[in-house]
């Protein structure tokens, strides 16, 4: 809204003055923008009711006003980052401000609070010129009827309190937001510097692995044991910031992490798992770092699959079933992981991380008297344990696996960890030793070859139906578990890599721009799954998150991975494939 059209703070007044004892809807002509004493103020989208989700708003305030062009933005880091500790900031100064002010959410001032990782949000914007927050708020109303009073109170006293309190740089503990910015710029960088040093990841001494519970993301706080790399694998890293620092160098290829129950190797897998992010200073993983396209892969029974070609894991089935196109409303544990690796490798996943815990023992191994008992075409699965070098060698593909049970893996392991009461040892040369003094007699590397040009799988746009009843789209995100498409839920549950509610709203509606892409696609090479997803992605990379921004802009948005995006669509129940 350009500023032509702003109205002024006794506008805004004079219309809440005329709207006092009236029905709620009569809120709606607030919508516009208003010039406060010290920020816009946007009205964009006004709830029809004080029980009804709450209005959506912005604040804007001028760049050079606001400070913040001190703060050294010249790289897309440290914008990012800068737009993360507003975000928080914002949402803090929300919490002490918030009240209630009358019935329903009469009074709620409220932006999401981001969680442990430093992302890229759409509730906080940095332009050329201006820096703008996207919150929600409740109109203040007696039953449903208008407190004019109340929200004068909220709109140009509460709100600008708040914008006063998070948007200018004199408000703002200025070592804290140096920290921020400089911790993720620092992330980024050693990021970078994996693939140049063959590496897929980076644990940095002293890091702090452990969360405080299933539900507590952040660090232990007491009895935590700081990591340390063993000698053979520590690096020396020199980053913009933190200058030199040494940690665990964990090379390209494949890496089982061993050790006994409850001794960390899960720990660590979780630490890789989230290495994809940046993290906020003094959550432990700071300078824990993974390669950006690494994925988590597990077994998720029941789940839906769409023309995968599972011959690498599972050939043809009893009766004389081909698995070259497969497709099921009901995987298995072995199937729908077989399926997950494989979707995963199209839609472009460099590392695979695996804990047994949660994998498909049938396709993880099978062992040498199984194999004398199954023999031959009695067993159409391919373990893991078969594909893994492939996958290394031919694909460069790396794999980091969580084994207490299966000491097969050790065969076939470039490097061998073991995790002692959270201490990590460079087992690799041990486990030599044993593999060759207790031989399992298990046979290997009789697996088929790796299929070659397998199918196109090109997406029917028809497919992609949103509506709902009598709305033709109907799109909404459950937390980070599921995402109601149309008539669809997309399960995402075993999707652990999505870590905040707003990347799943985001995919949601990225969902709809995937749609527009194969319903406008000019020949059947613009339909296969990977180049949408790419398409996609290409797009929100050039224009931000607020290419998403139907009706009107929202701070909703967290940015997400096209491998978050694939999985989605790969678990639309009502997908169909053109043939």
């Amino acid at each position: 809204m350009d500023s032509e059209r702003m109205e002024s703070t006794a506008t805004l007044r004079e219309r809440l003055r005329r709207m006092d004892g009236r029905g709620y809807p009569a809120y709606k002509g607030l919508r516009g923008g208003y010039r406060l004493e010290r920020c816009a103020l946007f009205v964009d989208h006004v709830q029809g009711d004080p029980f009804a989700a709450p209005s959506r708003l912005r604040a804007r305030v001028g760049l050079t006003a606001s400070g913040l062009a001190e703060a050294g933005l010249e790289s897309r880091s440290r914008r990012v980052a800068l737009r993360d500790f507003l975000a928080r900031r914002f949402a803090e100064a929300c919490a002490d401000t918030s009240g209630r002010r009358g019935s329903g959410t009469s009074g709620l001032v409220e932006m999401a609070r981001p969680g442990q990782e430093i992302l890229e949000r759409s509730s906080v914007v940095l332009g050329d010129d201006f820096v703008e927050a996207r919150f929600v708020a409740g109109l203040p109303a007696a039953g449903r009827r208008i407190l004019a009073r109340e929200a004068d109170a909220l709109l140009t006293e509460s709100i600008p309190s708040v914008v006063d309190h998070s948007l200018f740089l004199s408000a703002l503990d200025r070592e804290a937001l140096r920290l921020h910015l400089d911790t993720s710029e620092d992330a980024d960088v050693l990021r970078e510097v994996l693939a140049k040093r063959g590496l897929v990841a980076f644990v940095a001494d002293g890091a702090v692995l452990p969360r405080r519970s299933g539900v507590d993301p952040r660090a232990l706080d007491e009895g935590a044991v700081p990591f340390a790399s063993p000698g053979s694998l520590r690096v020396s890293i020199d980053l913009p910031h933190a200058g030199r620092i040494n940690g665990m160098g964990l090379p390209q290829g494949i890496t089982v992490i061993a050790g006994g129950g409850f001794h960390g190797k899960s720990t660590l897998l979780a630490a890789l798992e989230h290495g994809i992010y940046n993290h906020i200073p003094g959550d432990g993983r700071e300078l824990v770092v993974t390669d950006a396209a690494a994925l988590k892969i597990r077994a998720e029974d029941g789940r839906a699959v769409r023309g995968v070609d599972l011959r690498p894991f599972i050939g043809d089935l009893p009766g004389g079933r081909t698995t070259r196109a497969f497709s099921t409303e009901n995987a298995s544990g072995s199937t729908s992981q077989a399926a997950n690796i494989l979707e995963g490798i199209e839609a472009g996943a460099r590392v695979l991380l695996l804990d047994e815990d949660t994998c498909a023992t049938n396709l993880m191994i099978r062992d040498a008297r199984m194999q004398a008992l199954v023999r031959g075409r009695a067993e159409p699965i391919t373990p893991f344990i078969e594909r893994a070098r492939h996958l290394a060698d031919a694909q460069g593909i790396s794999s980091v696996l969580v084994s207490g049970g299966c000491g097969d893996y050790l065969e076939i392991a470039d490097l061998v960890l073991r995790m002692d009461n959270y201490h990590c040892a460079d087992a690799t040369e041990e486990a030599r030793d044993i593999v060759r003094a207790l031989p399992t007699a298990r046979s290997g590397g009789d697996a088929a070859p790796w299929p070659q040009n397998p199918p196109t799988r090109r997406v029917d746009a028809r497919s992609l139906d949103p509506s709902k009843g009598r709305r033709d789209v109907r799109v909404r995100a459950r937390a980070t578990r599921a995402i109601e498409f149309g008539h669809a839920e997309i399960d995402l549950s075993a999707v652990s890599q999505i870590v905040d509610p707003g990347q799943a709203r985001a995919i949601g509606d990225a969902l709809l721009l995937l749609r527009d892409f194969a319903e406008d696609a000019r020949d059947e090479d613009d339909l296969r799954i990977p180049r949408l997803v790419r398409d996609v992605a290409a797009l929100i990379d050039r224009e931000g998150l607020s290419v998403l921004d139907v009706p009107h802009p929202s701070g909703d948005w967290v940015a997400f991975r096209t491998l978050e995006l694939a999985a989605a669509l790969n678990r639309l129940r009502s997908l169909r494939l053109l043939p």
